[in-house]
C-alpha cells in the first residue's frame, strides 16, 4: 500500500479480516505466510525489533470504547504513545492539544474520560491517538461499524481528510 492509498479487507463475518490486520502489526503472530513492511519480514522480529516499527503502523479499533483506558483521560490516552517512545511533558501536551483539534474535538475537553463522549467522539479520540507518532499505515478495523448511522459519514469524512493532508496509507477492514 502506497502513501495516500487504501486497500480494502472485506469478507464475511469470521473469515479473518480483523486477524489479518492484527497480523499485520504483529499483535497476532500469524501461523503462516509474511507480512512485509519497508522490505523487512515482520513475522521474524522480536517484540523488541518491532517497536521502532510500530512508530509506522497503528490501528484505530472497531469499539471505540472498549479500546480506550476508561481510568485515563482522554490527554493521557492520546498522548500515551509519544511517552512510550520518548517525548517528554510540554512536547507531549502541546501535541495532544493539535491531534484533539484536527480531529475535530475541543482540546479544552482532554481532561474528561471516555464515558464522558459519544461514540463519535471516542472513535475520533481513537483516530488521534493513531497519529500521535505520525504513522504510515493506519490498520482501521471497521472504524465506523460499531457508530450511528447518522456519526458514520463525519468519521468517514475526516479520515478521507486526513489521508489526503497526511498522505496516509489505510488498510480499511
Amino acid at each position: 500500500v502506497d502513501p495516500g492509498e487504501t486497500l480494502g479487507v472485506v469478507g464475511e463475518s469470521g473469515c479473518g479480516k480483523s486477524t489479518t490486520g492484527r497480523a499485520i502489526l504483529q499483535l497476532h503472530k500469524p501461523t503462516s505466510g509474511s507480512v512485509r513492511y519497508a522490505g523487512r519480514e515482520l513475522t521474524t522480529l522480536s517484540a523488541r525489533e518491532m517497536r521502532p516499527i510500530r512508530r509506522d503502523l497503528q490501528i484505530v479499533f472497531q469499539d471505540p470504547y472498549a479500546s480506550l483506558n476508561p481510568k485515563m483521560p482522554v490527554n493521557d490516552i492520546v498522548g500515551e504513545p509519544m511517552r512510550v517512545h520518548g517525548y517528554k511533558g510540554s512536547e507531549v501536551m502541546d501535541r495532544v492539544a493539535d491531534l484533539l483539534k484536527r480531529v475535530g474535538l475541543n482540546p479544552e475537553h482532554g481532561n474528561r474520560y471516555p464515558h464522558e463522549f459519544s461514540g463519535g467522539q471516542r472513535q475520533r479520540v481513537g483516530v488521534a491517538r493513531a497519529l500521535a507518532l505520525d504513522p504510515k499505515i493506519i490498520i482501521l478495523e471497521e472504524p465506523v461499524s460499531a457508530l450511528d448511522v447518522s456519526v458514520q459519514a463525519g468519521v468517514v469524512n475526516l479520515l478521507e481528510e486526513l489521508q489526503e493532508q497526511l498522505q496516509l496509507a489505510y488498510v480499511f477492514i
